[in-house]
């Protein structure tokens, strides 16, 4: 097991920017990131890293944490695995205690363990290509025909898969993996057979270089037996969310602020040999929303280069409404038709290529607009249908500026009304806002329906009606703990903000008559005497730890709240440190006096004004106690207990107005 102090110097030392700039193409925006939320579709950006504060939070969807969360949400890491994954990125050596088998086992979750076998695929497959007879002689010698050099085969995880039915299978069995693992992954077939034999290999990894799932394309012909065979689905792989030599692309795709999509795995690889390292590919699948929305991660731009053929025409076009609705800008790139990627690059290599992709870029409405008019010619009932089919694609566009611009230029190119095709644009946009309204409805009234309990409500009988004047008075009861119960739930911002100030200034350091201590020291001092009449417990817990850290003499800074083990704590705090402003830079445009600093460093006013507002909350709180204790004593006579009660609230009153002056707030 990792140690508490070695998860401590990991999170410390990782920077949440870094973690998620390899996931996320971040944009400055002040003192912080922004950029297209990982988690959730999204067309305005409202996903947030903050490297100060060390944390990420997306005001669209709620999610934030640090950079090992962050891995666990996008890569669907264990924690242990984030950590792991962080040491090894930032060269930090783990102390880790010695466990047995049993425990290891039990620590380790399913989805870890494919992980681990698949790892464990790709090296027994890239083994077979480098260091065995039969790869060398068959798989690399396929390799090196195409020109791929070593550093490129060891790049993308080439590999091999020998003759022999069972030999994957049989080497992995010595290694002690399960069978079912390796059956799920579809590594091996029931039957204990390879599932992969006599077919150099590709690996396809996910963002961070995990081997996930493999191809095999056969070398001799065979009609029996299909060109490729892929691994099916599982836990860790699912081919509608995953482009192929994304994890090698990214660092390029974000430097060329531009994404190539192709069809093939050897077209990716012979393309980034060359040196046009940008480029991806669909794997053998249409072209998905999820793996469009996984490119604008990186880009906004996206490039089809496919064969200049009529069915890499086809291919090209297909799916290209979807990159409209995700709001990238894609374009087409169509070869010579006697042409694919990796024998274009080959024989025109990487400037003459880099160039013609530049040079036949087009965009992809114009592209569409004239093989339409091309298609259509002079036949009007063609043209209307052509027309008709531009609008819709249009109309996949979120942007509605970018949708005007394409409607004007397609009238002008048409010599067709602009208000016309306006029209049947908004006309295609309602219907299709209101199909995915139906659609949702729909969705409801499934779960509704599948979710519906029969309530158990008895048939009414003559003791029904008994004791409804209790029940009334019980009514009234009800209504007077609603209202304490909303009174209450009003302090709880108060405490939030009190908390807020702890973690945010908490080892800050104040002066006063009698020297100097922290804030958390000094919202403490001030709270002491009503801390245990908190309403929210986990607030009261927050500054009640922080105290006895201090006093421990031990470290209270923004990092201990944002990695706190418990996770309610780490929540909170990152909520509470996540803002979606900023300050753009005030103290430069001398907005602010030279004795007025910016919000989030005025601290010390900040202070004492959330601990009078909250000793306001409470007094207020007190007086209405007060008020239900003189009713009830004047309702039983006890005048004595009257006047003493009577003498405390007309001091609370005064507490309050005191209060209400210095905080500037008006009294009800």
């Amino acid at each position: 097991m990792i140690s508490q102090r070695s998860i401590q110097d990991v999170l410390n030392a990782a920077q949440v920017e870094e973690v998620v700039g390899e996931f996320v193409n971040l944009k400055r925006r002040g003192v912080n990131r922004i950029g297209l939320c990982p988690f959730h579709d999204e067309k305005t950006p409202s996903f947030t890293v903050s490297p100060t504060k060390n944390i990420y939070k997306c005001f669209g969807c709620g999610k934030g944490g640090n950079s090992a969360q962050f891995l666990m949400e996008a890569e669907k890491m264990s924690f242990v695995e984030s950590i792991r994954y962080l040491a090894a990125k930032y060269n930090i050596k783990l102390e880790e205690s010695q466990v047995n088998k049993e425990e290891y086992e039990e620590e380790k979750k399913h989805r870890d363990s494919l992980f681990i076998v698949n790892d464990f695929a790709e090296k027994y497959f890239h083994e077979q290509l480098m260091k065995e007879k039969e790869g060398r002689d068959i798989g690399l010698s396929y390799f090196r025909e195409r020109g791929y050099r070593e550093n490129i085969i060891n790049k993308f995880g080439l590999g091999y898969a020998p003759t022999k039915r069972d030999h994957f299978t049989a080497t992995a069995a010595l290694k002690q993996f399960k069978s079912e693992y390796l059956e799920e992954l579809g590594l091996t077939t029931q039957r204990g057979m390879d599932f992969f034999n006599e077919r150099v290999m590709f690996t396809i990894h996910n963002l961070s270089g995990k081997p996930i799932a493999f191809a095999g394309r056969i070398l001799k012909v065979n009609k029996k037996s299909p060109k490729y065979l892929n691994s099916p689905e599982s836990e860790i792989y699912n081919k509608r969310k995953i482009l192929y030599g994304m994890y090698q692309a990214k660092t390029a795709i974000r430097k060329e602020d531009n994404c190539i999509l192709v069809e093939g795995y050897t077209d990716v690889i012979s393309l980034s040999q060359y040196g046009i390292e940008n480029v991806v590919a669909s794997s053998g699948t249409a072209l998905t929303s999820e793996q469009l929305r996984l490119v604008k991660r990186f880009t906004d731009n996206l490039t089809i280069l496919f064969d200049g053929d009529s069915a890499g025409i086809k291919a090209a076009m297909k799916g290209m409404d979807l990159a409209l609705e995700a709001d990238l800008n894609p374009k087409i790139v169509l070869l010579p038709p006697e042409d694919d990627p990796d024998s274009f690059v080959k024989r025109e290599g990487y400037e003459k290529s880099k160039a013609y992709l530049e040079e036949n870029a087009k965009d992809f409405i114009l592209f569409k607009l004239d093989r339409s008019l091309e298609e259509s010619k002079d036949d009007p009932i063609k043209k209307s249908e052509m027309i008709r089919d531009m609008i819709q694609s249009i109309s996949k566009i979120r942007d509605s500026i970018k949708r005007s611009a394409y409607i004007q230029q397609c009238s002008n190119l048409l010599g067709m009304d602009e208000k016309i095709l306006v029209k049947e644009s908004n006309k295609i946009i309602r219907e299709d806002i209101r199909r995915k309204k139906n659609q949702k409805e729909r969705s409801k009234e499934r779960e509704a329906i599948k979710n519906e309990v029969a309530p158990d409500v008895p048939f009414p009988d003559a003791n029904t009606y008994e004791g409804l004047e209790e029940e009334a008075y019980y009514g009234r009861q009800e209504k007077q703990q609603h209202k304490q119960k909303k009174f209450e739930s009003q302090d709880v911002y108060q405490e939030k903000d009190l908390v807020r100030i702890v973690i945010s200034h908490g080892a800050n350091e104040l002066e006063d008559e009698e020297g100097t201590m922290c804030v958390a020291e000094f919202v403490y001092s001030q709270i002491v005497d009503v801390i245990e009449y908190f309403d929210n417990p986990l607030y009261k817990e927050i500054i009640l730890e922080t105290v006895q850290r201090v006093e421990d003499g031990q470290s209270i800074e923004t990092s201990f709240f944002t990695n706190h083990p418990n996770e309610e704590i780490q929540k909170v705090a990152i909520d509470l440190l996540s803002t979606p402003h900023t300050y753009a830079g005030w103290e430069k445009k001398s907005i602010f006096l030279q004795t007025q600093d910016i919000p989030e460093n005025n601290y010390f006013s900040d202070t004492e004004q959330a601990i009078r507002r909250f000793k306001f909350r409470k007094c207020k709180r007190m007086i209405e106690l007060l008020k239900t204790k003189i009713d009830k004593a004047q309702a039983e006579g006890n005048f004595t207990e009257v006047s003493h009660l009577l003498k405390a609230y007309q001091k609370l009153l005064e507490e309050k107005a005191n209060f209400a002056e210095k905080t500037g707030l008006v009294i009800g």
